[in-house]
């Protein structure tokens, strides 16, 4: 019998390798019953995943992250890209999940958004915000202050909406249509430089310097300078 779904575990992740066949409906199935007989050895880890094999919509995705946390004790914290370095990657992600979702919560006006943003949603919030999903392309999301995304950012986000221009948008896969910092606004697909600066998978921070937005790929060396 063909082995549909092969898993590889990393240290912060789980690389899962999909069959390219097989109906969809046939690979859940699969991919529940592999992650029901790994479950014991699993545990209940906080995990990054990436999907590889195949190629997937958004909402496939999503349905197989459900699939994975019904059939496991894992808490899966963001679907990576298929890059080279994938423990690094991993690694990477599940720092900043931990440090953004602690950030949010050791906050008076932290707030969650459990889900994805789709079919042109717009989430407005006073405060902090951390989306525990992803932000579709033609999606707004809009804060006072910071805005994190544990997913992928492809929309728009607007921080800093209190006028300060030290607030951060930040987001574990940052492929945005428009950005903007209180006063200072960037349309990412004007600027070839900024496409090439932005990586499948490698979290990034995007805050004002030298009077202008730019990136910071999220590594903990960059965690470790911030306060929670």
């Amino acid at each position: 019998m063909k082995n549909t779904v092969i898993l590889k575990s990393y240290k912060d992740g789980i690389a899962i390798y999909l069959d390219d066949t097989l109906e969809f409906e046939q690979l859940c199935l699969d991919l529940a019953q592999k992650f029901r007989d790994s479950a014991r050895f699993f545990g209940d880890m906080q995990v990054a995943v990436s999907f590889e094999g195949r190629t997937l919509t958004q909402e496939e995705e999503n349905v197989l992250v459900d699939t994975i946390t019904s059939s496991s004790r894992l808490q899966v914290l963001c679907v990576i890209g298929k890059d080279a370095g994938l423990q690094n990657q991993f690694s990477n992600a599940t720092e900043a999940a931990r440090y953004f979702a602690q950030k949010s919560a050791s906050g008076d006006d932290g707030q969650f958004y459990r889900g994805s943003l789709k079919d042109g949603q717009i989430l407005e919030t006073e405060g902090s915000i951390v989306i525990l999903g992803s932000v579709e392309e033609g999606c707004s999301i809009i804060s006072t202050k910071d805005i994190i995304v544990l997913g992928r950012l492809a929309g728009n986000a607007y921080a800093g909406g209190d006028g300060r221009d030290h607030h951060f948008i930040a987001a574990l896969e940052m492929t945005p249509q428009k950005l903007k910092i209180g006063d200072f606004k960037y349309k990412t697909k004007e600027s070839r430089l900024w496409a090439g600066r932005l990586r499948k998978g490698q979290p990034q921070m995007a805050c004002v310097r030298n009077g202008e937005i730019q990136m910071q790929s999220i590594t903990k060396e960059l965690l470790n300078e911030l306060p929670v």
